[in-house]
């Protein structure tokens, strides 16, 4: 189920030039203290020292009806699970996140599923089991739609996921696709209750001239049974498709984020949202740049950030209007005129943004880079990364065959110490801010032994080819990393592969 969309574009019955573009269980990596251990050449950067925990392959279509029937769910294992040449398109992940302990891992597809996948809990006699993760649940979160009145198909893909903080035993999700967003309540049953005195064991109603004493109804042992139930459904709220979704750290409002508008909603009113950002022109002609990524701060619930294809960052205070109009502050590089090309423009459209966990700082995602901004500077980014700058004499080509509108995430670990993001080729790469060391490692069947090392890769622009080395020219563009996750307090690292999930963490003895 991995995300491979080839580009986020526009789909609406409003014509603009706009819209023809081409679319396209835990490991022992925590340091004494409990906050994750630095990327370094011991824990991250150096080679040996991310190991491969598990590789699960999320449940296909025929998966799920054999689930149904399975006693306890959580004991199905990779054996279990469709082997991934058979993958269908709607078995390609498209979203992966850790909820706020990290105990539990969601990912979304392109058929509209959530599978969520729980963390092995430490037994005595396998300790280093504790790394691993088994499916937990998996439902329907949407079902494809049409809309009638514009004659557009809408997809059943799921664009994003976010996690509610957990108050109580059962976890709280939210889930988007294109339209409609949907709260998730997951909660176990391991008791049923049994001795009603209107209806009999099989639920159907008795007659009352047959009751003849009053029976207290008493709970059962049953088998543990995890259950998906929908509790909210936000709809009728975006004309574009929705981007992003974010939660406020008041954790009584959200935003949803599409093409053209960004929407604050009540988690308890599903019929009415505020719309905070509105940049869609009264002339759809004189439209020059979209939304492509949201998030609130961590900390803040009056602040928020939203990217534009125009790789232009906005900072708003929603404490200064009802309608965020006016930014509070604007983030944009200066381009070089000696790097002006054709593909500037859409090279430097931002993918992602994200809010580091302390919320000082600013982590954006365009097709080639990764910057890093401090609030407090808003000329330059302080930190800038290339990802995969051997790509760039290959534009066009790229362009070509659609890749270039391909839209990569990143993401921070734990202590904001080192980013991660996805590349060709099934690569994805890290960097340490500290140390600024990178490196780049695959994720790949050929490496998919449980507790197997990975070994850093290198990818050769040109000249004579090291053994250990791989051409520019050998990349297989339709192999790619687009999403990510990490673990929110320890060195594991969740990474889509089409319909593979894989998990690994790093390793320290």
């Amino acid at each position: 189920m991995l995300l491979s969309l080839p580009a986020l574009h526009l789909q609406t019955s409003e014509y603009h030039p706009l819209f023809q573009l081409p679319h396209g269980r835990r490991g022992p990596w925590c340091s004494p203290s409990g906050s994750p251990a630095p990327l370094s050449s011991e824990t991250g950067c150096g080679e040996g020292s991310w190991i491969l925990v598990c590789r699960l392959l999320v449940p296909t279509q025929v998966s799920l009806l054999s689930m149904e029937e399975d006693i306890d769910t959580r004991k199905i294992n990779n054996s279990f699970l469709r082997d991934h040449s058979y993958a269908t398109e709607a078995d390609i992940i498209s979203t992966v996140e850790f909820n706020h302990t990290g105990e539990l891992l969601a990912t979304g597809d392109k058929g509209g599923r959530v599978v969520i996948f729980q963390r092995e809990q430490e037994s005595k006699n396998q300790v280093h089991r504790r790394g691993e993760y088994n499916v937990y649940s998996t439902f329907q979160s949407h079902e494809p739609e049409f809309d009638y009145l514009k004659s557009l198909e809408i997809e059943e893909k799921i664009n994003k996921i976010r996690w509610l903080p957990q108050q109580n035993a059962a976890y709280f999700l939210l889930s988007t696709n294109d339209k409609t967003v949907k709260l998730w309540k997951v909660s176990e049953r391991d008791k049923r209750p049994e001795g009603y005195n209107l209806k009999d064991e099989e639920g159907r109603l008795r007659d009352p001239a047959t009751i003849t004493t009053l029976r207290v109804p008493v709970l059962r042992p049953m088998d543990l049974m995890v259950e998906a139930t929908p509790r909210r459904v936000f709809a009728n709220a975006h004309t574009y498709h929705i981007n992003s979704i974010s939660v406020n750290s008041d954790y009584e409002t959200y935003m949803s984020a599409d093409d053209l508008r960004i929407n604050l909603w009540n988690f308890e009113i599903t019929n009415q949202s505020f719309n905070i950002v509105d940049i869609k022109p009264a002339n759809m002609e004189e439209l020059t740049e979209v939304i492509t990524a949201a998030e609130f701060h961590p900390h803040h619930c009056n602040s928020f950030v939203y990217s534009s294809s125009k790789g232009t960052i906005r900072l708003c205070d929603m404490r200064a209007s009802a309608l965020c109009d006016r930014h509070s502050k604007f983030f944009e590089e200066p381009e070089d005129p000696s790097n002006r090309s054709f593909f500037s423009e859409i090279i430097s459209s931002i993918s992602d943004v994200k809010f580091s966990h302390s919320g000082r700082y600013i982590m954006t995602r365009d097709y080639l880079t990764v910057k890093v901004w401090d609030l407090n500077m808003e000329n330059r980014p302080i930190e800038t990364y290339q990802v995969h700058d051997y790509l760039r004499s290959k534009l066009c080509s790229l362009y070509e065959n659609d890749c270039i509108f391909d839209k990569f995430e990143c993401v921070w670990n734990g202590s904001d110490s080192v980013i991660m993001t996805g590349s060709y080729n099934n690569f994805f790469r890290m960097f340490d801010r500290n140390t600024k060391r990178d490196v780049t490692l695959e994720a790949s069947r050929e490496n998919s032994k449980p507790r197997a090392i990975l070994k850093p890769r290198k990818v050769c622009v040109g000249g004579k080819r090291r053994k250990d080395e791989i051409s520019v020219d050998s990349l297989d563009f339709s192999k790619k990393i687009l999403h990510t996750a990490w673990h929110p307090s320890e060195n594991i690292i969740a990474v889509a592969a089409t319909n593979n999930l894989y998990i690994f963490q790093d390793k320290v003895n």
